[in-house]
């Protein structure tokens, strides 16, 4: 007789406390299987065996196991695709409900709703709950019901909605006895799924009050060792609690609590728009740009060699670490779309790539910005000096020693454009995109 169980399903949430969807769960009283799946429809596409997000999950999803294995239980990882692999724990388990948190890009939601229908064609339900966001979907909306499109009046809105309960943390661990008990489930090797372990460290999860204090007056420094929290990446894969974290930032810097409103504001127009994930630009008039897509140009800029050394050195951080600091991620991207006029999803591929913290919603909002085809971005004639930025920005020069040491020799390249030229050429092309 099979066993009858819940299950959830670990995804852009892999940790234990604070986690919405497996407190619910856990709390319907039936014994919980805990799930991973490595998604092959996701793994296939990335061409890079190295992969350092994969290894990251695999890391933390490890991590958890022992925590499981110490509770007399076992996270359930499987290689395959979802479709597969539910059908298989349909024939394991006598399965009541799916548990799962919301994933609000285009893949993830058709994704779920194939599965939902699997489920219900064997007479199981699914639940799914809000946790990777403060706010989601139409929470915060005009008076009118529309979604807002300008980040201020959103983050007012988002504000005034805020109370203590958004912020309060899901107690999963009073109901940790409902995890079913079972003997150790194997983990697949990186190895077995086609990648390769990561050596270099990853950021850590836990972050000090000091760098929230004075994230305001530091975090436009990219020289400085601990100006930026590091935590994309484990907001990206909720390897931290986003009301956690918000819950810190609003008792201490306003600065940092705006991030987050950021990221809440970028999942908003990502679920209402979803045509962005699939390379639209919001403003539909700026897809009439006339984009030079020189490709020896862009394979200049994404080896960090354009002769600009604070553009240089963004591109060489993130190759070697998958990180870029937040300032030079703007400065480069409007180098890449204003300077060369360059197609921004180009560049949008090439950090989906690279980034370890990579996010659709937040990585297709941060280059729409900078390009001017998003909402709330940069205006058309904003275009980045990259020497005034440095000056602004990085003074002493030490973000730029770091990663273009040679920066003042004869062996590094010459500017692969002047200035003053590409302003004049940007402002021309764009102005002729948008008279027709």
């Amino acid at each position: 007789m099979l066993t009858k169980v819940h299950l959830f399903w670990f995804r852009r949430d892999i940790r234990l406390q604070d986690n919405a969807g497996l407190y619910h769960a856990l709390r319907a009283g039936m014994p919980v299987v805990p799930i991973f799946i490595f998604d092959k429809n996701i793994l296939d596409k990335l061409e890079d065996q190295s992969d350092r997000r994969v290894a990251f999950i695999h890391a933390a999803i490890t991590e958890m196991q022992t925590e499981l294995e110490q509770l007399g239980s076992s996270l359930e990882v499987y290689y395959g695709k979802p479709q597969e692999v539910f059908k298989q724990l349909l024939t394991k388990y006598k399965v009541d409900t799916v548990f799962l948190n919301h994933d609000y890009e285009p893949y993830a939601r058709e994704r779920d709703t194939q599965i939902e229908a699997l489920l219900a064609a064997h007479g199981t339900t699914m639940q799914t709950f809000k946790d990777q966001v403060i706010f989601e979907k139409s929470e915060v909306v005009k008076d009118d019901g529309k979604p807002y499109t300008v980040f201020t009046p959103y983050s007012r809105k988002w504000k005034s909605k805020l109370t203590a309960d958004h912020l309060t943390a899901f107690s999963t661990e009073k109901y940790f006895k409902h995890f079913l008990q079972q003997k150790p489930f194997p983990i697949p090797s990186l190895q077995s799924i086609g990648f390769k372990d990561s050596s270099d460290p990853f950021p850590s999860k836990k972050i000090t009050e000091v760098i929230i204090e004075n994230y305001t007056s530091n975090r436009d420094f990219p020289g400085l060792e601990n100006g930026t929290s590091k935590m994309g990446v484990h907001l990206r894969f909720g390897t931290i609690s986003i009301r956690a974290l918000a819950k810190r930032a609003k008792e201490l810097n306003e600065t940092y609590l705006n991030e987050l409103i950021w990221r809440d504001f970028y999942h908003t127009i990502l679920w209402h728009y979803p045509k962005l994930g699939n390379g639209a630009s919001f403003k539909p008039e700026y897809d009439r740009i006339e984009w030079r897509n020189n490709e020896e140009e862009f394979k200049c800029w994404c080896e960090g060699n354009t002769g600009y050394p604070i553009v240089d050195a963004g591109m060489r951080e993130l190759n070697t670490t998958g990180f870029m600091h937040n300032r030079v991620r703007m400065i480069v991207a409007s180098f890449l779309t204003k300077h060369l006029l360059i197609d921004w999803r180009w560049g949008e591929a090439y950090f989906a790539q690279k980034l370890l913290d990579f996010d659709l919603a937040a990585n297709n909002g941060g280059w729409q910005w900078a390009s001017s085809s998003g909402c709330d971005a940069a205006p058309y004639f904003r275009v980045f000096n990259p020497y005034l930025q440095t000056e602004k920005f990085d003074k002493d020069l030490k973000y730029i020693r770091k990663w273009v040491p040679e920066f003042q020799e004869f062996s590094y390249p010459k500017p692969i454009v002047a200035h003053e030229l590409a302003r004049k050429r940007v402002l021309e092309v764009y102005a002729k995109a948008l008279k027709q």
